[in-house]
């Protein structure tokens, strides 16, 4: 965690911390939530390195100033990158978290992390997701001896929520810049644009990279309401543990079930078990992941 190794001598001495977020809105790619901390006597140094909200400046500038964090020895942070599935998963199951709970986990996580590492922390900034008096007493509420400031605007307001900013921003947009996708159909493309919902670019992305069945690429929320347009032409799957939860809650054997295998890959009906035997007209979600259908548990 952050860029510090061997804790620092100042580390032990009172210290502040600013907490901010990047990525929050896009469609695409991993919201980051990043910190910056220093001993609570070098605040007057860190208000003239120059941070600012990281989406006033320039990449250039952006990643300039990154690069001298990590050589200020007076300086740490860190970040915790929540991949776009772990987002969808967390708001689409059966007790779901909304975006505000991730967001406010993330940052309790990082304020428990440097704790944890010796660290004095005896003021935090942050840049507040919801409302912010209700935030500030639930973190007081978990860290009563820290002085807790929650504000709009924070980014803006406090040179270290600025540092922060900027370490979020930089660490999503290399995450995107260096974005492996996972799926290996043809005709995939990168050029998704900034990730933001109304981007024209992005949404010709999502349009090109939609799949009837498995819907979209593990890039895109898939949880985001920008989804549901493109699902139109999507094939409905029931899964057979959904499928014998209905039955045994209606008191009938399942008709409705519909299995992958039925919906029609190939252009020639054939046993399942063929397919599975020598690979031909499989998709190639499953191929790529050599997934096999099990007939015997």
């Amino acid at each position: 965690m952050g860029s510090l190794g061997q804790l620092p001598i100042w580390a032990s001495k009172p210290c502040i911390m600013g907490i901010d977020e990047a990525g929050r809105g896009p469609v695409l790619g991993p919201m980051v939530y990043g910190c910056l901390y220093c001993a609570r006597s070098y605040q007057k140094t860190l208000s003239t390195l120059q941070f600012a909200d990281s989406k006033t400046l320039k990449e250039e500038k952006r990643e300039e100033l990154i690069e001298e964090l990590k050589t200020n020895e007076s300086i740490g942070w860190a970040v915790d990158v929540i991949d776009p599935r772990d987002l969808s998963d967390k708001m689409l199951k059966k007790n779901k978290i909304n975006l505000n709970e991730i967001s406010h986990n993330s940052a309790i996580g990082l304020v428990r992390k440097t704790l944890d590492l010796g660290v004095l922390l005896t003021e935090v900034y942050v840049d507040t997701v919801g409302d912010p008096e209700k935030y500030r007493v639930k973190l007081s509420e978990i860290f009563p001896a820290i002085k807790f400031v929650v504000a709009k605007k924070a980014d803006s307001l406090y040179p270290v929520v600025s540092g922060a900013s900027i370490v979020a921003k930089v660490t999503r947009d290399r995450a995107l810049r260096d974005w492996v996708l996972d799926e290996t159909a043809e005709n995939m493309q990168r050029n998704f644009g900034s990730g933001y919902p109304g981007d024209p670019e992005t949404k010709a992305w999502l349009d090109h990279h939609k799949h009837a069945v498995f819907g979209f690429p593990t890039l895109v929320r898939f949880s985001w309401g920008t989804c549901n347009a493109y699902s139109k032409d999507s094939v409905e799957v029931l899964w057979e543990s959904d499928a014998n939860d209905e039955d045994e809650s209606n008191g009938r054997a399942s008709k409705r079930q519909v299995k992958l295998t039925n919906i029609g890959f190939t252009g020639v009906k054939r046993k399942s078990e063929d397919i599975e035997s020598n690979g031909k007209g499989r998709c190639k979600f499953f191929q790529a992941r050599k997934l096999e259908l099990l007939t015997q548990f």
